[in-house]
This record gives C-alpha cells, structure tokens and sequence, in this order.
C-alpha cells in the first residue's frame, strides 16, 4: 500500500472510529467480525491455551472505552526469527491457495492468498533425485553370500595381524597433550554458522532476530489486527526494509503497512497486517474447520486466526499449533 493512499485511508479510518458505535450484537457467522466481548473472551481462551500471551493495558492515553482498561491488546515477547522469508521461499515451490477473493481495499480484486513453505515439492524433488544406489552383496556369478574381491583382500590384510602388533595402554605416553586438540574450534563453528571469517562483519553469519508480536481489535473493521515490532540481534529496532525481509514477498507487496505503535509512545513504528480481509479469510477458514467435523467456537477465533498470519510471516517462530476446533477443548 503506497504511503499516500495509506495516510488518507488512516486520516478517514481514525475519523469513522470517533463517530462509529463499537458492535454490540454477534455477527461472526454471518460476516466473520467480532464484537469487544467477543475478542476479550478470544483473547482470555489464548492465554488459556498459549500462555506466552499475555493482555497489555499501554499508553492510558490511547486506551479504547469499549475494551477493559487492563486488556487493551494481547502481546508475546522476544519471538525468535531465525531466517529471511526469502530463505523459505526458495526452499522449493511455494504453493498458494486463494481463500478470499475480491472486494478488497478500495475495490482491489485480487484474493488473499494462504502460502506453503513448499515441503512438499522438496520432498518431491528429493525423490525424483533418489539415493545413492546400495551395492549388491551378491557374488561376481550372481551368487548370494559371495565377498567382493576387495572386501576380501581387506579382510585379508586384516587377519594377517595378530595381537601383538596392538600396542599395550601402559605403553602410551598419556602425559603430552596434543596442544591443536585444545584449540577452540572457532573456525568449524563459523562455518556451520554459515560464515567463513571472524569478526561482526561478517555478512555470512546467521543473525538472529527477535519480534514482539501484538494483536489488538480494530473498531473499523471489527476484527483482531496483527503488529510487528522487530529487534536485531544487539536488541536495536529494525528498520522498515529490514522487517519486510521477514514477510512473504506475496503480502509484503500489498497488506504490510508501517504505522505508530497502537497502545504505545507514537515515536514507536510496528508492521501491521492491514486488517482489510480479515473478516472474509477468518469467516471462510471457519467454515472450513467446521467442514472437518469439528466444532468452531468464537473462543477460537484468536487460535485460527495465528494460523492464518502464519502465512504472512513463516519465519517468526512462534507457536500456532494449537488446534482450532472442538478438539482444543
């Protein structure tokens, strides 16, 4: 989203939310939308089920009336992210699945779309490679149990020995330390990071970077929004270009928007996955999880919902496993 038509989208949006009433009656069935009471009791079942979660009640400035003083919005801290999403997208073919499309943002047509990792098609690919071949243990004639010549002769050399050409322990000199062996191992342990030198300059070493994960509940849309404030390894902000390298390349061109942190100081900039298809994804992946035989509850919203960003952002480790149906229970 360009960043004029996302100020004017933003000046109107805070202008309807000071005007518009907070949604009292339940219409997630229907439209996929939730009321505060409704993404309160989501956020409390999260918790429940995911106790690295946790309510924030932020900057009192800037709390909503219709939330609870106290459960202003639901955060979980120092999320690993190990790799680039670039890194995950070429491992393979992703595969896409539209499950929304049409009546986007200001008529856009395009579907939001749900991205693989691609483990199938990498597991495809390394059948179709195969294995290296197992040599037979037949004989030259063809013939089961038969020793390849080599095997033979090695043996050979082998039983040509006796015990006596074992040097006796007492005969070791036990006293000299082999000083390379006490040597720290920095060079294989760069190399297995990834780089090939010393120094923090290195751009071959692997990075880790952290995030803190927000969700909170826009009024406009009536849905949760999903933020994203991220951390270099030296606990220093990530810059905007730095936080898009953690999104899939497919959202990053359309639904990320930097914007001021909702419940924080506004000099805070934090990632936000526009907010605009929430309702019709999250009504659609419904009626899916009902479709399997289990039952969907509106305490499961938040659960199905970090499925669904797991898309978005398929290196940011935290825990969406949880299930989302009945079985949660």
């Amino acid at each position: 989203m360009s960043g004029l038509r996302n100020f004017l989208h933003s000046t109107y949006k805070s202008a309807a939310e000071k005007v518009l009433p907070a949604r009292t009656q339940s219409a997630f069935k229907e439209k996929g939308v939730l009321t505060p009471e409704e993404f309160v009791a989501a956020g409390d079942y999260l918790i429940r089920t995911c106790p690295t979660w946790s309510w924030e009640a932020g900057d009192p400035k800037k709390a909503r009336p219709y939330l609870p003083a106290d459960k202003q919005f639901l955060i979980t801290r120092n999320v690993p992210c190990l790799r680039r999403a670039a890194a995950v997208e070429e491992y393979g073919q992703r595969s896409e699945v539209e499950v929304e499309g049409g009546g986007g943002l200001e008529g856009e047509e395009e579907g939001w779309v749900t991205a693989d990792a691609g483990r199938a098609a990498a597991q495809s690919a390394a059948a179709a490679a195969g294995f290296e071949e197992i040599p037979s243990i037949s004989g030259p004639g063809g013939e089961e149990g038969g020793e390849a010549p080599d095997v033979a002769a090695a043996e050979g050399e082998e039983g040509a020995g006796s015990d006596s050409d074992v040097p006796d322990i007492a005969d070791l000199d036990l006293e000299e330390e082999d000083e390379a062996a006490l040597q720290p191992t920095a060079q294989p342990a760069a190399a297995a990071a990834g780089g090939s030198g010393e120094g923090p300059g290195n751009s071959d070493i692997l990075k880790t970077r952290t995030y803190d994960l927000l969700i909170s509940y826009d009024k406009y849309y009536q849905v949760p929004r999903f933020w994203l404030i991220g951390y270099d390894e030296d606990r220093q902000p990530l810059t905007p270009i730095q936080v898009l390298e953690d999104v899939s390349e497919e959202h990053a061109r359309k639904t990320i928007t930097m914007e001021p942190h909702p419940h924080g100081p506004g000099w805070v900039q934090a990632a936000s996955i526009h907010p605009c298809r929430h309702a019709n994804v999250m009504h659609k992946l419904s009626e899916v999880v009902a479709g399997e035989g289990a039952e969907f509850k509106i305490e499961n919203y938040l659960v199905l919902f970090l499925k669904f960003i797991a898309s978005v952002v398929p290196t940011i480790e935290y825990d969406y496993t949880m299930p989302a149906g009945a079985a949660a229970q």
